[in-house]
């Protein structure tokens, strides 16, 4: 006698058709709490757990380590861990924070935790994990930095907050070759911002713009000299002005003195001008005015 007859073969059927619409149904009745602030049930969170892990460890199969213990890697994972991970998973010394508190699953806190394997770490950092919160820097970071992120988590445990911080301070912040979404640092460790630089120039082209506004070659952005008394001014197509002082000369409608004739004896000299003084500004422009 068989062991699989049609009518068991037709009894499994059915049942596998009950469970996809039981499973149906549950999904399209909205019961299952998906917010954050309620946890999975035991079941639905094994079955995820193992998903995540068994995806993990398949993928980062076969990758190649580099030296993790290089300091130069450390220090540069140190500033861009600082900068770009310890809102969720912390660091040392540090209180939790809103995003930590408020994420789930809960973000590790790699602080206090044995370091994973490192290409485990790779691969979640470069990859991210799927409704997790966990982003996929690999978007926007080289493999290289990648792994110096890679090299200070297996060291972070071992540092206390001022170990910590001074490692931070030595490396060279926020920085991995591109995409960095605030600000740069510059030389010193000194932190910067472009925005607030072009922000400053473009209101000083605005204010030029409006002074000058009328001034030949301003509208059709080529350079332009207006003579003055004082002497000329170049209007350039950036809006700028630079002064040219004119040559010291005797004013046209004061005949030079002569003691020999009548009209240099008659008639009073006029006052001279007074020169007029340009207006200088920060940048180290000047605008006649």
């Amino acid at each position: 006698m068989p062991f699989v007859t049609r009518k068991s073969l037709l009894s499994l059927t059915l049942l596998l058709l009950a469970a996809i619409m039981a499973a149906g149904l549950f999904v399209w009745s909205g019961i299952y709490n998906i917010g954050a602030d309620d946890t999975h049930t035991k079941p639905v969170y094994a079955v995820l757990q193992a998903l995540r892990q068994k995806s993990i460890a398949h993928h980062a199969r076969g990758l190649e380590v580099p030296d993790l213990t290089d300091a130069g890697l450390i220090r540069s994972g140190a500033g861009n861990y600082d900068a770009m991970c310890t809102g969720c998973h912390l660091a040392p010394g540090s209180a939790e924070t809103e995003l930590s508190k408020g994420l789930y699953p809960v973000p590790p806190n790699f602080s206090k935790l044995t370091p994973n394997d490192p290409a485990h770490d790779f691969w979640v950092i470069k990859h991210g994990i799927k409704a997790s919160g966990m982003p996929a820097w690999g978007k926007s970071m080289e493999d290289q930095y990648i792994w110096g992120m890679v090299a200070f988590l297996q060291q972070m445990p071992k540092l206390d907050a001022n170990q910590y911080r001074a490692l931070v301070a030595t490396s060279g912040g926020h920085s991995h070759g591109g995409g960095e979404t605030s600000g740069h640092h510059h030389e010193g460790g000194e932190a910067g911002n472009h925005h607030d630089e072009e922000d400053g120039h473009n209101e000083e082209k605005a204010m030029d713009a409006h002074m000058h506004k009328g001034e030949p070659g301003n509208a059709s952005g080529k350079q332009a000299a207006v003579s003055t008394p004082a002497g000329t001014t170049h209007v350039h197509a950036d809006g700028k002005t630079h002064l040219h002082a004119a040559p010291q000369t005797q004013n046209a409608a004061v005949p030079p003195s002569s003691s020999s004739g009548p009209a240099g004896a008659d008639e009073p000299a006029a006052a001279p001008q007074a020169p007029v003084k340009p207006a200088s500004h920060d940048d180290g422009h000047t605008h006649q005015h």
